[in-house]
């Protein structure tokens, strides 16, 4: 096949020449078409672009996401323009149904419900996110670790989580319930070091399949150290496992700690959250108090509901660009 830039003698054309000559003695000026321009740049954001647009087309999600916005303003912003007692107690408005006043009614020792459910949603949900996060970091950490290395070092780090998941949480909680006074930081740390062993058995299993890929031994082969490995290719190549079990962490965070209510490891009085009011309203079921028991019942299920709507909505976005790669 002849050269389409050469001549009928055979020889290139001056302009061909001149193109070559120039890519010679300066490779940065050759043509553009030569160099493509944009890169991994472009590649990541043409990503993020399927992603969220993947995560858009899902109703269910952006509903999550919506009612998610929905709550936390709800528990943060309302306290501002809905002021309430919610320190010291009143004798005189003791279990009142729901009125103009108090459009919820109050409690059995006279805390107005609705500002007490703002109250309560903070708590509940510092506690979930901080857990999430902790958990996650935790779990990320720990199982990446176990898979990438695997042999001795993978065997010895799961059998210390078969031992953890085979101590009962309920006589954990029982046993520090008797032990120690219950605070916010004290319930973030018990329930992350509870809480990370799913993530790092879900890590580890990404990780098992990843580092058997092309791109890691090719890292490998060119001298690439384990750090770098697991921190610029095995946990990116893990994101949607690690986001779509965060989001649920929070969900399963805020529902451990409704239990633990009924346990009598929560936070004492007068500080709320939604399991401690869903824990005395229960008291109160036959009297027919039920403003006590629902409004902090539905606002357990809407959160928990809204989360698992968003992971669902993250695994289905994540999973899109995978097959879209």
């Amino acid at each position: 096949m002849t050269d389409p830039t050469a001549d009928e003698t055979g020889s290139l054309s001056p302009a061909a020449l001149t193109a070559e000559t120039a890519t010679l003695e300066d490779p940065v000026a050759a043509p553009a078409a030569v160099i493509p321009e944009g890169g991994e740049g472009l590649h990541q954001e043409a990503a993020w672009r399927m992603i969220l647009g993947a995560f858009a087309e899902n109703r269910l999600a952006l509903a999550g996401l919506s009612l998610v916005v929905l709550i936390v303003l709800f528990c943060f912003i309302g306290p501002l323009f809905w002021h309430t007692d919610q320190v010291h107690t009143s004798l005189a408005q003791v279990n009142q149904p729901p009125s103009a006043r108090h459009p919820l009614g109050t409690t059995d020792l006279g805390y107005d419900v609705l500002g007490r459910l703002m109250v309560g949603g903070q708590s509940s949900l510092e506690v979930g996110i901080a857990v999430a996060l902790v958990a996650t970091g935790l779990g990320v950490l720990y199982g990446v670790i176990s898979g990438f290395f695997g042999g001795v070092i993978d065997a010895v780090l799961m059998r210390i989580v078969d031992i953890v998941l085979a101590i009962p949480a309920v006589y954990l909680f029982i046993d520090l319930a008797t032990e120690f006074k219950p605070t916010l930081l004290l319930l973030i740390i018990v329930l992350s070091l509870l809480s990370w062993l799913g993530p790092a058995r879900l890590v580890r299993g990404e990780t098992l399949s990843l580092r058997t890929r092309e791109y890691v031994e090719a890292v490998r082969t060119m001298g690439g150290r384990s750090g770098r490995i697991i921190l610029r290719h095995l946990v990116p190549n893990t994101a949607g496992t690690i986001a779509v079990n965060a989001t649920f962490q929070v969900a399963d965070a805020i529902l451990t700690l409704a239990v633990l209510s009924y346990l009598g490891f929560s936070l004492p009085p007068p500080t709320a959250t939604w399991g401690g009011m869903l824990e005395n309203g229960v008291s109160f079921l036959y009297d027919g108090y039920w403003w006590q028991i629902y409004p902090a019942g539905l606002m357990i299920v809407l959160t928990v509901v809204a989360f698992n709507f968003i992971g669902d909505g993250l695994r289905d976005s994540l999973d899109v660009r995978l097959q879209r790669r």
